[in-house]
């Protein structure tokens, strides 16, 4: 898998190359949906969380959802102290598994089959590509809901709300991602679960026909990433996101 890093800084190149040597789900369910983050969405995702908001590094880590291993193998890569993934699906752990090749990193890792509702304990870190709900209705809100249960912060990806093919464009050409306001209902959902949104990042995603109801050779969307600290005092009020309202600006990491 590449030599194992921790104390020195890793560049987003070199996070890409590793991320790519993880192999994917070998037999997706649409049901489940299945879908790989591609290496450099999750590579600006754990670029975000290590570099920008130091939530990786020497940190406890939880991959609910984490099928092969992608963003858990990204986060101790980069030097997570420890790091847990769990799927419910027996061939996406086993294929977690094999791709868990360096022994340092074998050391550090723990994979779990099972449902997430049995993960219980305190993680500093929480990372998940939830299913979206476009299969089962509303299955993102029970990884949102366990995530706050058991981390300090979460790094969660969820739809973008609405289509928008210049900011597709804008993302593709810069290979970065812009930083954009919360959906209101996301907001709402995420305080009352223990939650305050500190950014949400637009990114972009594609995914090729996998599925017979896959109308398209491949299909562009945007995807954003939800920052999320927990708050001791549920009476205290969302804090206000820290960038200014109906604007976005454009991030693009090294």
């Amino acid at each position: 898998m590449g030599e194992f890093t921790q104390k020195r800084l890793v560049r987003k190149l070199e996070l890409e190359l590793f991320l790519a040597k993880v192999a994917p789900q070998p037999k997706p369910q649409a049901h489940l949906e299945q879908y790989t983050v591609s290496e450099q969405l999750a590579a600006n995702m754990l670029y975000i969380a290590a570099y920008i908001n130091n939530d990786i590094i020497g940190k406890s880590v939880l991959d609910l959802g984490c099928g092969t291993g992608r963003l858990a193998l990204g986060a101790a890569f980069l030097g997570a102290e420890n790091v847990v993934g769990i799927d419910i699906d027996r061939l996406a752990i086993k294929t977690a598994r094999e791709n868990t090749t360096h022994p340092d990193l074998a050391d550090k890792v723990e994979w779990v089959n099972g449902d997430i509702d049995i993960i219980s304990g305190k993680f500093d870190t929480v990372v998940q590509n939830p299913p979206f709900g476009v299969q089962t209705r509303e299955a993102d809100r029970a990884f949102l809901v366990k995530a706050l249960e058991v981390g300090d912060v979460v790094y969660s990806l969820h739809n973008h709300p609405e289509a928008d093919e210049r900011l597709i464009k804008m993302l593709k050409s810069s290979k970065g991602f812009l930083q954009v306001e919360p959906s209101p209902f996301m907001q709402r959902f995420i305080y009352k679960h223990g939650g305050a949104i500190q950014a949400v990042y637009a990114l972009p995603m594609t995914i090729p026909k996998m599925f017979d109801f896959h109308k398209k050779v491949r299909h562009d969307f945007i995807i954003d990433l939800y920052v999320i600290r927990k708050i001791a005092n549920q009476s205290t009020s969302v804090s206000a996101p820290r960038y200014p309202t109906g604007k976005t600006s454009m991030m693009n990491a090294a």
